[in-house]
């Protein structure tokens, strides 16, 4: 029986270890992006970390196995467990120390979490159990656990529980461990008592910890974002954060601003009505993101326009903009029109798989700071959304700033054209982004900027659509390579620009 529980115990603390790296690499991919550096460079201090460990885990002692191993849940445990809570706030209020407790608290954990197996093979081996036997268990039940836990994380624990809260209830999982061998061997142990009273004290704090994990992530907000916020969520895509000061609404996507309600008409009016307006004849619209509605609010102004497909990957994003009322208000109830069909899906995967063709396309995703966006601005997704796009139509893309970045806006320009698409590069002025940039693209080289709008515009007239088309000596074009899928060259270019705007 007792060969049992420590067996059980080895999938109970896979599970767990599993669960605090996936929290840090996600934590860090929210709150610093590029996914592909924040976890390969986690997993990689989590695996030395955990060498350190089970070397450390020789030095224990024979007759100390078991009450080393107690020792190390609780301590895994509220380390572990407070992690995602200590690592939201630093960020939140502390912006600077945030990556050297990143990885200070990784490698804690790793060391942790690597003295647990060889331990528990030490406590298994001393009560008789067969080399081959006790490798084969231990091991099996180890990998189960961490099978377990990498495919309840992303579609269960992230998106229902949120990061912070996973992160105290897999701490409370490790003290129960810790629990469990207290009472199965407590003949065996020394002081157990003392011990029963440090692992219930460890409990109430993650306990306590996991009720107000809520309260918790709303203050951290309020310290990250300043003004109040009215809605969030964490979905198994991004974390979502609306918040309102005055009559100022602001979305934020994984803590960067996408648009401020005071003034998204003068993007969404940039980026809609140049490529709208030079084609009276279109019936059909495409677009790719946008999930907030508001792109889309402007296209239906256009009678003409007969239907609308609108591609957003994340069904919270839509669901929010077609649910709540003040946003229902700021997108002029754009979802409900019956001319707009909405799909919850990969834009890469919906355009490999779908046959419709368009007279235009709205291309309206976050900025490249991540590989998984920088695919949505590669050469074999622009040369995929070409197909789907009618001999005469128009594209538009949001392209970052050319002035703060300016290499990863001419990429994008550059990418464009590789797939054979003639381009008309374009910027407006934002004041929440400051100087930002859209491309216009076509199969065919022919396309002039209007001179005036039927529609009435808060923004847009001859005068400042002439100047959007004119670019500055300090915004003139770069020659840039295309951003290919195999490198991503619009990733790095991205980063190193605005890292440069940042110092």
């Amino acid at each position: 029986m007792t060969k049992r529980i420590l067996i059980l115990s080895v999938f109970v603390v896979a599970s767990c270890g599993l669960a605090y790296e996936l929290i840090a690499g996600a934590l860090s991919s929210y709150l610093l992006g590029d996914s592909i550096l924040q976890f390969s460079t986690i997993i990689g201090c989590y695996l030395f970390a955990m060498g350190v460990g089970a070397h450390i885990s020789k030095y224990v002692r024979d007759e100390d196995v078991l009450a080393r191993f107690i020792d190390i849940e609780l301590a895994v445990g509220l380390i572990g467990g407070m992690s995602a809570a200590l690592l939201f706030m630093t960020f939140s209020w502390m912006t600077a120390p945030f990556r050297t407790l990143l990885y200070v608290l990784v490698f804690m954990v790793g060391a942790l979490v690597g003295m647990e197996v060889p331990l528990v093979m030490r406590a298994l081996n001393a009560r008789r159990t067969e080399f081959n036997e006790l490798v084969s268990r231990v091991l099996t039940f180890d990998y189960l656990g961490a099978l377990a836990v990498s495919l309840l994380f992303p579609l269960v624990l992230a998106p229902y529980l949120g990061l912070v809260r996973t992160g105290f209830l897999f701490g409370m999982l490790n003290v129960g461990v810790a629990f469990w061998t207290l009472y199965t061997f407590r003949r065996e142990l020394a002081h157990a008592a003392g011990r029963v009273m440090r692992a219930a004290l460890v409990l109430c704090a993650l306990a306590g910890g996991f009720v107000a994990s809520d309260h918790m992530v709303e203050w951290g907000e309020h310290g990250l974002f300043g003004d109040e916020v009215i809605y969030s969520t964490t979905t198994p895509y991004q974390r979502l954060v609306i918040t309102r000061w005055k009559d100022d609404l602001r979305l934020y996507i994984n803590g960067n601003l996408q648009f401020s309600s005071r003034d998204e008409y003068r993007y969404h009016e940039a980026l809609v009505h140049p490529m709208l307006t030079a084609l009276p004849w279109a019936k059909s619209v495409l677009v790719l993101g946008g999930g907030d509605g508001l792109a889309l609010r402007e296209i239906l102004r256009y009678p003409n326009i007969k239907q609308v497909t609108l591609v957003d990957l994340d069904p919270a994003m839509t669901r929010a903009f077609t649910t709540r009322a003040e946003l229902v208000k700021l997108n002029h109830g754009s979802f409900s029109d019956p001319r707009v069909k909405v799909i919850n899906a990969d834009a890469a995967v919906w355009l490999q798989n779908s046959d419709g063709m368009f007279d235009a396309a709205v291309v309206d995703f976050p900025d490249p700071s991540s590989f998984a966006l920088g695919k949505l601005y590669s050469v074999p997704f622009f040369g995929m959304l070409k197909k789907h796009l009618s001999q005469n139509g128009l594209v538009v893309v949001q392209s970052t700033s050319p002035f703060f970045a300016p290499h990863a806006y001419w990429t994008i320009d550059a990418t464009l054209r590789d797939v054979g698409l003639s381009t008309w590069p374009y910027h407006a002025y934002v004041p929440s982004f400051g100087e930002w940039g859209f491309i216009l693209a076509s199969p065919q080289p022919r396309y002039t900027p209007p001179d005036r709008y039927a529609l009435p515009m808060r923004y847009l007239n001859a005068d400042t659509t002439r100047e959007m088309f004119s670019f500055p000596p300090d915004m003139q074009r770069l020659q840039m390579a295309p951003n290919r899928l195999n490198t991503q060259s619009l990733v790095r270019e991205f980063e190193q620009d605005w890292r440069q705007v940042i110092r």
